[in-house]
């Protein structure tokens, strides 16, 4: 056994706890070298091992940890204006989707994120947002809401920022710090609602160092495989996730 079952909480094993701290590297690792997309893969690997009622409130530590780690090295690039109305926005999505989040059927969330994953990846591209105060405060509040009950909310972010003409750097500095920000606050907000993050502390704790190093180790782990073809592998594992969690959650539900 890799893990003493003793330090895990209820409804978790020993083999799904290492998959999960695993994923979080390279899923860490994905988002250092493309802006985007590890929360995404590492919330489909989430809602398939844990309990759904976990997903979201893990998942929102073990994102803040690893942009965190993102901003960390990448700090001299973040554009904070752009960064900190996001996270204003943030605090006021988060309150209300607290007040929100207790009252969906586990069965229903799970049916949700599975639907996300699935929208994520073959629904239309959001055209964009008029850059400003407003938008990048709307932008966040928006997100934050929706974070409360998705968890990986990071397209959202980089939709608004992909039209501020910023280069790449300072794109993927500016969004590490905008969702450190916003999963700080949500995560707060799920402990102030009673999630016992105590009961998961070891497996956070792994999972938030698995993604520091896969944020470090970023860029020479993933600039060597071809792109498209990463791709192409990325998008069916999601499918594969997406389409699992909204057949159990029917199954729960029906």
């Amino acid at each position: 056994m890799l893990i003493d079952s003793a330090l895990l909480p209820d409804g978790l094993s020993a083999t799904s706890a290492a998959i999960v701290i695993f994923s979080s590297f390279f899923t860490s690792a994905l988002t250092a070298s493309f802006g985007l997309g590890g929360g995404l893969a590492l919330l489909a690997v989430m809602s398939a091992l844990m309990p759904a009622s976990a997903v979201i409130p893990v998942h929102g530590v073990a994102q803040l940890g690893s942009n965190a780690s993102r901003l960390a090295l990448q700090r001299k690039s973040v554009v904070w204006p752009i960064a900190l109305w996001f996270i204003a926005g943030s605090i006021v999505g988060s309150a209300i989707g607290a007040r929100l989040y207790v009252e969906i059927p586990e069965a229903l969330l799970q049916a949700l994120i599975g639907a996300f994953v699935l929208v994520t990846v073959f629904g239309p591209q959001p055209k964009g947002f008029a850059p400003g105060v407003k938008t990048f405060f709307a932008t966040g509040a928006a997100s934050a809401l929706l974070s409360m009950f998705v968890g990986a909310t990071g397209p959202i972010a980089a939709s608004m920022l992909r039209v501020t003409k910023l280069d790449k750097l300072k794109t993927v500095a500016t969004h590490a710090a905008a969702m450190a920000g916003q999963h700080a606050i949500k995560s707060l907000a799920f402990g102030f609602i009673g999630f016992a993050y105590a009961d998961w502390a070891f497996v956070i704790a792994a999972i938030i160092m698995a993604g520091f190093l896969g944020a470090a180790a970023g860029t020479r782990l993933l600039h060597a495989l071809p792109e498209e073809k990463f791709r192409k592998g990325f998008t069916l594992v999601l499918t594969f996730f997406g389409c699992y969690l909204i057949g159990t959650a029917l199954l729960q539900l029906f």
